[in-house]
């Protein structure tokens, strides 16, 4: 149990985790092999511009995002495009140090043993499974979300709805690990609670909607969580408003600071 100050509680029910950039080091890989794929079609783009395209999206909003920079790929379709371009991201993924976020993986397990653990990714579920299967997590998570499983993508809560609805679980019991500003969003919109992993290496993003930030997930302990939420003494909607909401000043390296109320 969860206490939310003032004596309330909340009950921990499941805990859900994003794939790239959380459990595994690979979106400034997909990011590259998308930039090759462009570039071989004729259409060179900055880094920034395709971090911006791949960050924390769905398949699906990619390859839209693709057709629009480059109108010529409209007659690919989007399964044509995501086998070719994965054909980029394994022969970069195969000349790259290990991708595996060990620290993740070792909470994603020591989890699993109190808690029904799920996957949620907007990658295309064959490379979830495989994921899966590389990080040797399978006896350990119930089951996979990928793109195919939902619509819309992140930052819509479209898959972590989708996820407790299987698992027969409320929103609002449900732990998010997220590193994306889309799938803290998204997790905010699902009336879920989130922990953000920033990593110094990993490209900047705005996680500040986020319940605690963390730069390794080696630092967090449930018990941490309760008295990060029992120090901001909020109480989370049961589902984000963008007009008027109250937040946690995202804590970094674990630390703890009094929460700041924010009204816009």
């Amino acid at each position: 149990m969860l206490r939310l100050g003032a004596g309330r509680v909340m009950t921990l029910s499941a805990v859900i985790f994003d794939l790239d950039g959380t459990l595994v080091d690979t979106e400034l890989l997909w990011a590259d092999a998308l930039r090759d794929y462009l570039a071989d079609r004729g259409c060179v783009c900055s880094k920034s511009r395709i971090l911006d395209i791949v960050f924390g999206r769905s398949w699906s909003d990619i390859y839209h995002a693709v057709v629009s920079l480059q109108p010529s790929l409209a007659k690919v379709s989007a399964a044509d495009m995501a086998v070719d371009l994965r054909a980029y991201y394994v022969r970069l993924r195969d000349q790259s140090d290990d991708i595996v976020i060990a620290s993740s993986v070792r909470l994603l397990k020591n989890l699993a043993g109190a808690y029904p653990v799920i996957i949620v990714s907007g990658s295309p579920r064959a490379d979830v499974e495989e994921a899966v299967r590389l990080l040797g997590v399978e006896p350990h998570v119930r089951f996979v979300l990928g793109a195919e499983d939902y619509a819309p993508g992140k930052p819509s809560p479209a898959g972590f709805l989708e996820g407790a609805r299987r698992l027969g679980v409320s929103p609002q019991e449900c732990l998010v690990f997220e590193d994306s500003q889309a799938g803290v969003a998204a997790a905010r919109s699902a009336g879920m609670r989130c922990v953000a992993l920033s990593r110094p290496c990993a490209h900047p993003q705005n996680l500040s909607e986020a319940d605690w930030v963390l730069s390794d997930l080696e630092q967090f302990s449930v018990e941490a969580l309760e008295r990060q939420l029992t120090l901001c003494s909020i109480q989370r909607p049961p589902a984000y408003d963008p007009v008027r909401h109250t937040r946690c000043q995202p804590q970094v390296e674990g630390s703890l600071s009094p929460c700041q109320g924010t009204d816009h």
